[in-house]
């Protein structure tokens, strides 16, 4: 076998990889002021996170994730206060760091009906999304969905 070779630009490829991610969430953070915002991958035990601002961790258990849900509509998952939420309610996330109340995931869908993960948003206090932030939170989906299959495309050529 013969090893993939490694471009001459590789630290510039892989930089340019890390900020395109990472410019959405910060965006996302700073556009609806939350603490935490996610691109975030669900695989099959866990979901890893793309991009990341305000969360030190890289991963997290697919059973207790909140984006483990959001994969499975193709519309926004506003949960205004998960202490009331049924579903979260008891979450380890919850009840403990990052202390979630406030969870917002728009989900990537790559083709129809294929869901792969989401965009999401996350505070630590209750609040609301009205019609334009969702229109926001779609748009800034739908440019990481547009990266992520753009690179998709890119690399299978």
């Amino acid at each position: 076998m013969m090893n993939a070779p490694i471009p001459d630009n590789e630290a510039d490829r892989i930089q340019a990889l890390r900020e395109l991610f990472d410019r959405i969430v910060e965006f996302a953070a700073d556009e609806f002021g939350v603490p935490i915002a996610l691109i975030s991958l669900v695989d099959d035990h866990r979901q890893w996170f793309k991009a990341r601002y305000g969360l030190a961790v890289c991963e997290m258990d697919r059973k207790s994730s909140f984006c483990g849900h959001a994969i499975h509509v193709p519309e926004v998952m506003v949960v205004e206060d998960a202490t009331q939420d049924p579903r979260f309610a008891d979450n380890p996330m919850v009840l403990g760091d990052p202390k979630i109340r406030f969870y917002a995931g728009a989900p990537l869908e790559v083709r129809p009906g294929v869901r792969i993960g989401t965009l999401c948003l996350i505070d630590r206090r209750r609040r609301t999304l009205d019609e334009t932030d969702l229109a926001i939170l779609m748009s800034l989906r739908d440019l990481a969905v547009s990266e992520l299959v753009g690179q998709t495309v890119e690399e299978g050529q």
